[in-house]
């Protein structure tokens, strides 16, 4: 029985699981988004997004961390230099998951996962907005500052 077991086996071992992780994460980072039916979208999703965390710090450790994960030098080179810099002042949430639709031979629903800072369509090319400062709407009206009052009464006097 599989009580309390969150792991999504995808009906391979543990060996065949961990080197097609390994494999999907590598493309996804190289091409920026991939096609592959949902139910590996999920796990790849959960396996990938720790390793994006971990490419913010570059530093030696993290690179062999995420070298161990990865198995590529080209990908964890290509990791840290462009998508780290682009997901920096991301809070996780690194990956967008779309369906697709089923697959016409076996029926299997298929979905598209993407990395989202790489998505053209959705930002438009736009950086992130600038945060205006926080206001309430507790509180009394905005008084005039020294300035408003100085010119008008300047203007009162002529």
């Amino acid at each position: 029985m599989r009580h309390g077991d969150k792991i999504n086996n995808l009906g391979r071992t543990a060996s065949h699981r961990k080197a097609l992780m390994s494999n999907m994460a590598c493309s996804l980072i190289e091409h920026k988004r991939i096609f592959t039916t949902l139910a590996k979208a999920k796990a790849l999703r959960t396996y990938v997004e720790p390793i994006i965390t971990k490419s913010k710090d570059d530093s030696t450790h993290s690179r062999r961390t995420v070298f161990s994960y990865l198995k590529s030098k080209e990908i964890v080179a290509l990791l840290f230099k462009e998508v780290s810099s682009k997901v920096a002042e991301r809070n996780g949430g690194y990956t967008r998951i779309i369906k697709t639709g089923n697959r016409q031979g076996d029926a299997a629903e298929m979905a598209l996962i993407e990395l989202v800072d790489f998505n053209d369509i959705y930002s438009n090319g736009k950086t992130a907005p600038v945060e205006k400062a926080k206001t309430t709407r507790r509180g009394r009206a905005k008084k005039t500052t020294d300035a408003n009052t100085t010119e008008a009464k300047e203007e009162g006097a002529e």
